[in-house]
């Protein structure tokens, strides 16, 4: 095994992803925090190695990779001891690639991260309720993303639990589901949380993210 040095912030959710799934892979990894809110992801130094300058980024073996959705599936193609986090059987795969890509366009990107950058990096302060209304359309999606299984993409843990599960908590600070109406996503958020590396690799950059949104005294306003 070649070394690995993954960039990131743990408040990042995405950051957050890929250490669920190296836990969960039991690959031993360096860390090095790259933190925006003082724009390090923007050195030079950086930027020679992700001139998309987001984070995380991987690093294996000198060789970059970045965006968490690419670097999960390369881990667990490379490193997992079997196919369970990222199946082989095409249909099976597809699933899980389904659910990255919502991850990735619908609520990561245009759901949670519409609502976090302003009150983080633009100062802004109120939230208007579409944005809300949005986060609960998630929730309804998701919900039916679960059916009758335990997992995001069926009966066993794969990456896109990893990945819907770090949008998820955060996503949970601006509209809590409840559990008469999202009784699966409840049950599965708990599940999730009795991981034996859950805590360590998500939950505690969970609560920092929060403390850092829920100081921002934001509001949330009608349309």
């Amino acid at each position: 095994m070649g070394k690995l040095t993954l960039y990131g912030f743990d408040a990042s959710p995405p950051v957050r992803a890929v250490k669920l799934t190296l836990a969960a892979l039991q690959v031993p990894f360096e860390y090095v925090i790259v933190n925006p809110l003082k724009k390090e992801q923007l050195s030079e130094e950086y930027l020679k190695k992700n001139p998309q300058h987001t984070i995380p980024l991987l690093e294996d073996d000198g060789k970059c990779i970045w965006d968490s959705h690419a670097i999960i599936c390369y881990l667990a193609s490379k490193y997992g001891k079997d196919d369970t986090m990222y199946p082989k059987d095409f249909y099976r795969r597809g699933i899980v690639d389904q659910r990255l890509h919502y991850d990735s366009s619908t609520m990561f990107t245009g759901t949670l991260l519409s609502i976090t950058k302003p009150l983080i990096f633009s100062g802004v302060t109120s939230i208007v309720k579409s944005k809300i209304d949005a986060v609960a359309e998630v929730y309804d999606l998701v919900e039916i993303f679960l059916g009758d299984n335990d997992y995001i993409a069926g009966t066993e843990l794969t990456i896109a639990d990893f990945s819907f599960v770090t949008t998820m908590c955060c996503l949970k600070i601006f509209l809590e589901p409840q559990p008469n109406k999202y009784p699966k996503i409840v049950a599965w958020l708990e599940r999730l949380k009795k991981l034996p590396y859950y805590e360590e690799a998500n939950g505690n950059g969970a609560a920092q993210l929060e403390t850092l949104l829920k100081s921002k005294n934001f509001t949330i306003e009608s349309n």
